[in-house]
């Protein structure tokens, strides 16, 4: 088996967008439009055409909602970086929203920092080479 992708239902598609590909630094791989089914999906990941085989995003926006409720069992998104204070300075620069600044995880080495997309999913940002068993996963 392989990881495909993970879907987010939003409530501005554009606004989803332009969040993970400008602050993120994702590539927009591809769009599908379905108005008969009243929705739009877009599919996102870190290479141009995906050639890594990497999980992608999938955001789905359905028409007219305009709110969801999260719940209490989605936890977050989990990106590695090489850089975990330099992200966050760079996603803050491009009006993202940090939610936890970067720092070591309680009670371990890990360097993790959390941000949050425009509909409220939180993102764990964890820096390539301290990531151990000692994250908020």
């Amino acid at each position: 088996m392989k990881m495909l992708h993970t879907m987010l239902r939003v409530t501005n598609l554009e606004a989803s967008i332009t969040f993970y590909t400008k602050v993120l630094g994702m590539s927009l791989l591809r769009t599908t439009d379905r108005p008969s089914q009243k929705y739009s999906l877009a599919f996102l990941g870190f290479e141009e055409g995906n050639k890594s085989g990497q999980a992608e995003i999938e955001l789905t926006y359905n028409y007219g909602i305009e709110h969801y409720e999260h719940g209490g069992y989605y936890g977050h998104i989990a990106l590695g970086v090489e850089d975990v204070y330099k992200t966050c300075e760079t996603i803050k620069l491009h009006g993202g929203k940090v939610t936890r600044e970067a720092g070591p995880v309680m009670g371990g080495n890990t360097l993790i920092a959390f941000v949050e997309d425009p509909d409220g999913y939180k993102i764990e940002l964890i820096q390539l080479g301290t990531h151990s068993s000692d994250t908020n996963s």
